[in-house]
């Protein structure tokens, strides 16, 4: 017996999920960088060990490939793939991420809207994880962020020394 003879659904054991597409490695990236570190070095310029700083920069707020990890109401974090750390899976979650970096940089988040409750909220009444909680970053991705940032501001002060 042929299976599939002329059939073009999927087997059972794949009928519904979902394919996610592939990504680049970040090794890739990392060669990259490495690259420019050479480069920074066999050229003896700074100028370039900055280029290097603000691609890492960039990679790190923007291209990385990471989770969303917004935790949900229950407790559970979001598996949704992302790119960069700044930005989460939906618009919810990303308020809640725009909200933890308000936070991260000791402010409250001046775009922020009237807390909205919850449409699990309205139908049980408890909330098991809160808003604050949901949106808090990870060690990692709070200690990259602000690496970055310090990145991006030694790259700014360095392009304006550069300019003397």
């Amino acid at each position: 017996m042929v299976a599939n003879l002329g059939k073009r659904e999927p087997p059972a054991a794949r009928r519904g999920s979902r394919r996610r597409p592939r990504r680049e490695s970040a090794l890739v990236w990392w060669a990259l960088f490495a690259a420019l570190a050479g480069a920074a070095w066999w050229l003896q310029s700074w100028r370039v060990a900055l280029l290097g700083l603000l691609a890492w920069c960039l990679y790190q707020f923007m291209l990385v490939p990471t989770m969303c990890r917004i935790l949900s109401q229950q407790g559970a974090a979001c598996t949704e793939r992302t790119r960069g750390r700044l930005f989460a899976c939906g618009p919810e979650h990303q308020r809640l991420r725009n909200d933890a970096l308000w936070r991260l940089a000791g402010l409250r988040n001046p775009f922020q809207k009237a807390p909205a409750l919850d449409e699990n909220e309205n139908e049980t009444g408890v909330v098991v994880v809160s808003s604050d909680v949901r949106g808090r970053l990870t060690l990692t991705d709070r200690a990259l962020i602000l690496l970055a940032a310090a990145g991006t501001v030694g790259v700014l002060v360095g392009t304006v020394y550069g300019f003397r």
